[in-house]
């Protein structure tokens, strides 16, 4: 499946939206990707984990399991580890959850023994403060991170996201604003809360 596939994945679920959105960042931006709208068909889930486990094993990269934040990241953690797992029969699919302060943290459940290795997912990469968040509180349990794994990579940069390897399936950069910058043409659109 080539990059213009994934976009196309979207845009076949009604997934890909334009008007005016006021992001998770505070940003706002001329275009929204729902990944949940996308996600929600198994099938899709299916060819995009796919590829997101194709990425991973192809950095030669072999992880002790895929951590995805909550709630987003449950399902793609889980189903990128489901796909990996046809060569890392012993992978597991976990995610972190909001700490109520600002950060996230861990279930009890989820055992982490310290040098394990793990890949951290997310849908949509903006400013990547989820999946960092996520990461951290991995990290803290004494796990390594050794790769990003997304969907689709919205920053206008290219590159490791904060030291981290960062694969992603689609490059699609546009511009967002802060709300003292807005320009004319998008101020005049409805702003809708995602």
């Amino acid at each position: 499946m080539s990059e213009i596939d994934v976009l196309d994945l979207y845009k076949q679920a009604g997934a890909f939206h334009e008007g005016r959105f006021l992001l998770a960042s505070g940003r706002q931006s001329p275009f929204f990707l729902q990944s949940t709208t996308l996600l929600q068909h198994p099938k899709a889930m299916m060819q995009v984990g796919g590829l997101m486990a194709r990425k991973v094993l192809e950095s030669g990269l072999k992880p002790d399991f895929v951590v995805g934040p909550a709630m987003g990241g449950v399902t793609l953690a889980y189903e990128v580890a489901r796909q990996l797992s046809e060569e890392l029969p012993d992978i597991r699919g976990i995610f972190a959850e909001k700490d109520g302060m600002g950060g996230m943290k861990l279930r009890e459940a989820f055992e982490i023994e310290r040098g394990q290795t793990f890949i951290a997912t997310e849908d949509v990469l903006t400013t990547g403060g989820s999946l960092l968040r996520a990461v951290k509180a991995v990290e803290t349990h004494g796990a390594k991170c050794i790769g990003l794994c997304t969907i689709i990579d919205r920053r206008q940069e290219t590159g490791p996201l904060a030291g981290y390897l960062l694969m992603s399936l689609k490059e699609l950069y546009f511009d967002t604003y802060v709300a003292h910058e807005i320009p004319a043409w998008l101020a005049e659109r409805p702003l809708r809360e995602i």
